[in-house]
């Protein structure tokens, strides 16, 4: 006979834990009873549990309203710098950002959203509404298009015209659109976005990893008036991308076969081929 796990058990108090905190998902504060509401937990439940996060600094309290406190701010810090594949991304990333002037986004896959481990970028960063460990839908993003692309098992690929979310009147409704975009990526190598996830703003991405190996994507994203959405900014991503699928530890050391148009460049070490292509690209713009 299998004994019943008592509510006042470890797991049980975790699981209460991640509930209350996963009601923060989303801006502002909220009152006690919106947790109550989002959650489900009795109100004497909650409340206990608010104020023990509370005293940890997981939580913060304001008056009668709690927000995210302090220590998740430094754990989620410390989350994101301990990671490999940040550590391996970080000079690809401002290099690639110096080299163009757009903003640098790195993400992953995480379900049917992207999640953001870095955004880079000057004046323009904020005019676009992403941030570290921001989620967006991944079939609206350039970033999320090149991880699907290059994914092999693609969950949001289903028959028929099944509906996807929309963002903008520009972002792709239906599965069946998204499938054909994708295959576009895969032959390409390169994924790109006009204003599907934010009007007015567009995107060039490449996926970190060969096919069935991504693991991550970067991308350029700025004002479409100012982006080239062709080879003058396809290329130097494509190559931040292949840096950083080089420089992380134990990561396959095989050259993408998306890098057959930079073959010129191959002889140089990742950051020189990028800085290369950051000249190139400065002195194509200057000559249009």
């Amino acid at each position: 006979m299998t004994t019943p796990v008592a509510a006042s058990t470890p797991s049980a108090v975790l699981d209460r834990a991640s509930l209350v905190l996963d009601a923060f998902e989303g801006p502002g504060r909220l009152t006690l009873a919106q947790i109550v509401r989002r959650t489900g937990l009795p109100r004497s439940s909650a409340h206990r549990m608010l104020e023990r996060l509370v005293h940890l600094r997981w939580l913060r309290r304001q008056g009668h309203d709690y927000e995210l406190g302090m220590r998740l701010v430094e754990l989620g810090s410390l989350a994101v710098h301990q990671d490999r594949l940040h550590r391996a991304a970080m000079p690809y990333l401002h290099d690639l950002h110096r080299a163009t002037g757009h903003v640098v986004h790195l993400a992953i896959l995480d379900g049917a959203d992207v999640v953001y481990l870095e955004k880079i970028g000057g004046r323009t960063a904020a005019a676009i509404p992403t941030r570290v460990g921001g989620r967006y839908p991944a079939h609206c993003t350039g970033v999320g298009k090149a991880i699907l692309g290059f994914s092999a098992e693609r969950p949001l690929v289903t028959s028929g015209a099944a509906a996807l979310s929309r963002k903008t009147r520009h972002s792709i409704s239906t599965s069946a659109q998204l499938s054909s975009d994708l295959a576009k990526v895969r032959a390409d190598g390169i994924a790109y976005e006009r204003g599907e996830a934010l009007a007015g703003f567009g995107c060039v991405a490449a996926p970190i990893g060969n096919f069935g190996e991504v693991v991550a994507a970067v991308s350029l994203c700025g004002p479409l008036q100012h982006m080239q959405l062709d080879h003058r900014l396809a290329a130097p991503v494509r190559m931040a991308a292949v840096g950083i699928w080089n420089n992380i530890e134990g990561a396959v050391r095989v050259q993408p076969t998306m890098q057959r148009e930079c073959r010129p460049l191959l002889g140089t070490s990742p950051p020189t081929r990028l800085r290369d292509a950051g000249k190139a690209l400065t002195q194509n713009l200057h000559s249009t």
